[in-house]
């Protein structure tokens, strides 16, 4: 697709309860959504970030540069519309959590996942105010209804956007610990990743390293580290 604009902007708007919003401008024209709803979000330094993946573009679009758009859209079009039903599906990673699955005590893995998992798992925990089976082996282990219930009641809480975000890294790391942990203040990604990451670093270690399968992985990290971003857009109030 070629370039077809030349200004890029953002404009404040008033919605209807009166609260400021933001929404990109191209020549002065408003954007929509795939859906063509109105695309308007109540952070400004996430209608920056969108402005700037426009103001990016060179004669020729690429329409893969657009991962902000892609989640915003997402959040106005599908989840804000029902929320409880991506919450739902989110609670479901508790039960098969890669950080709560784990080697057999007497292997070496064991040891690695013990000092790197347990102590995320273990923040979470009190975090979250709930308590996690873990489980050495891959025999599924259903974990306790009155925790699930407490994580589905924290993910409902969520602002549409943030719970896009959360939604998208938890589905990478087929992690719930991870995704809701990526969101917290002082976390820091890049490490969370890696540790979500451990099991299939330490079998591409033990057993070699194929070129397409790196590719795929450092893609799968660069996804989870720009939905954290999305997400911390997302929470940013001026």
């Amino acid at each position: 697709m070629k370039r077809f604009y030349d200004a890029v902007d953002i404009c404040e708007v008033t919605q209807a309860n009166g609260a400021s919003a933001y929404q990109v401008t191209l020549d002065g024209r408003g954007l929509k959504t795939v859906q063509t709803t109105p695309q308007i979000v109540p952070q400004k330094a996430l209608a920056l970030a969108l402005a700037s993946e426009w103001h990016n573009q060179s004669e020729d679009i690429d329409l893969a540069s657009f991962p902000l758009r892609d989640m915003v859209d997402y959040a106005i079009d599908v989840v804000a519309a029902d929320p409880e039903a991506v919450a739902g599906k989110l609670v479901d990673y508790a039960d098969t959590d890669t950080l709560l699955y784990r080697a057999d005590p007497d292997e070496a893995l064991y040891a690695r996942q013990q000092a790197e998992w347990e102590p995320i798992v273990s923040a979470f925990e009190q975090r979250e105010g709930v308590s996690l089976k873990r489980v050495s082996g891959i025999v599924h282990v259903k974990q306790d209804e009155a925790a699930l219930a407490k994580l589905h009641g924290r993910l409902s809480a969520l602002d549409p956007f943030v719970l896009v975000g959360v939604e998208a890294m938890t589905n990478l790391a087929a992690s719930l610990i991870t995704g809701l942990g990526a969101v917290e203040p002082d976390a820091e990604p890049a490490a969370l990743w890696d540790a979500a990451s451990l099991e299939e670093e330490w079998q591409a270690d033990q057993w070699g390293r194929d070129t397409e399968a790196e590719a795929r992985r450092t893609k799968r990290k660069r996804d989870f580290l720009k939905a954290c971003e999305f997400t911390r857009l997302a929470r940013c109030m001026e």
